[in-house]
């Protein structure tokens, strides 16, 4: 008990074993490897599961971490996973609460607090720790790691994560056009406020757009902010996927993984064509976003996030990272909600959790 009553309040850390790595077939993408690099047989089934419900590869990546994270507190305290119960993933809620989060721990010198707010802008930093979505993630892959398996006849009769039955029922069979029903969360489930979009003055605006260094980062800014692709989609743009006339790139969805069409302002194709004039046109096939150091390669998410930082040091209002780049700002000729296939005005982008080199 008293090391359950330390992971809870923080005091103690999950041992660092074990890893997600790449699997060798398709079926899952990723495998989940316990302290001596052997394969965990059930963890493997479910992501294989997940897998073939046409979850993507990035989805299975991310619960192969969940899974990882909860394996590795079971192995701390000694349980296997046939016979986890409710303490254990309250276990695994408090040290989410508490414990210090280490892509936190990346902050250089003189940067803002965290959890504090910019009084310029009032962009909130993030908080030391793990944010309440995580933890509800965290839960929801333990969930579904057991609700799989007990499906199969295998695990615990009963899931070890807490469910609201009440939110359930309210769910099950609800209209569309119904209003949303107000109901309890289920226990251990993290409060998530409601986040109003933000916005960008036209003062900082065009400060912001100032501080971008070449024609190939304001190109991308133009897109990112106009068009409100994600960062992973706009990346992946090639030169046939260009319709000049239009006004339009295509993208392949991370969502659905379909070829869509989406409206970017006239100054962005603008900003392109300067780009592409500058820097040269890539060969057929290959994304137009290209790194301007080292062998020419296509910009990584790592280095457009990089380009974005570097903004944010100059004019204090850039976001850490191009997936959360799209601002709720409209300039006259700017593409309307109404003209995107889907809405996209709040993009998520799969981000790789190890940050290799990458140049920019």
């Amino acid at each position: 008990m008293e090391l359950r009553h330390e992971l809870i309040e923080g005091r103690a850390e999950l041992p660092r074993v074990g890893a997600v790595v790449p699997a060798r077939g398709v079926h899952p993408p990723y495998v989940v490897l316990n302290a001596y690099d052997d394969e965990i047989e059930a963890a493997t089934a479910y992501l294989r599961d997940l897998a073939l419900n046409d979850c993507s590869p990035l989805t299975v990546r991310s619960y192969g971490y969940g899974l990882l994270r909860w394996f590795r507190l079971l192995w701390l305290l000694g349980v296997a996973w046939e016979k986890a119960t409710e303490s254990e993933v309250a276990v695994l809620a408090g040290w989410l609460r508490t414990a210090s989060n280490p892509q936190r721990q990346r902050t250089q010198a003189g940067g803002a607090a965290p959890g504090s707010v910019n009084l310029r802008t009032g962009k909130p930093a993030l908080r030391a720790g793990y944010a309440p979505r995580t933890i509800n993630h965290a839960l929801s892959v333990v969930s579904g790691f057991y609700g799989f398996h007990a499906h199969q006849g295998n695990g615990p009769v009963v899931n070890p994560v807490p469910i609201s039955p009440q939110r359930r029922r309210a769910l099950a069979h609800r209209s569309p056009l119904e209003p949303r029903a107000v109901v309890g969360r289920a226990r251990l489930r993290q409060k998530v406020s409601d986040r109003p979009p933000r916005s960008i003055p036209d003062r900082l605006w065009d400060e912001l757009f100032d501080r971008m260094g070449c024609e190939r980062d304001r190109a991308l800014l133009e897109f990112y902010v106009s068009s409100g692709a994600r960062a992973v989609e706009l990346l992946g743009v090639g030169v046939d996927d260009i319709d000049w006339a239009g006004q339009r790139v295509y993208v392949i969805s991370k969502g659905t993984r379909e070829r869509e069409a989406v409206p970017a302002s006239p100054q962005a194709f603008v900003r392109l064509a300067r780009y592409l004039d500058e820097a040269g046109t890539p060969s057929r096939g290959e994304p137009v976003w290209r790194t301007r150091r080292g062998s020419d390669r296509p910009l990584s998410y790592w280095a457009m996030r990089r380009i974005m930082q570097r903004g944010r040091q100059t004019s204090c209002w850039a976001r850490t990272g191009p997936c959360t780049t799209s601002a709720t700002r409209r300039r006259p000729g700017w593409p309307t909600a109404g003209s995107s296939p889907r809405s996209r005005s709040r993009p998520s982008c799969g981000t790789p959790t190890s940050r290799p080199p990458v140049a920019t």
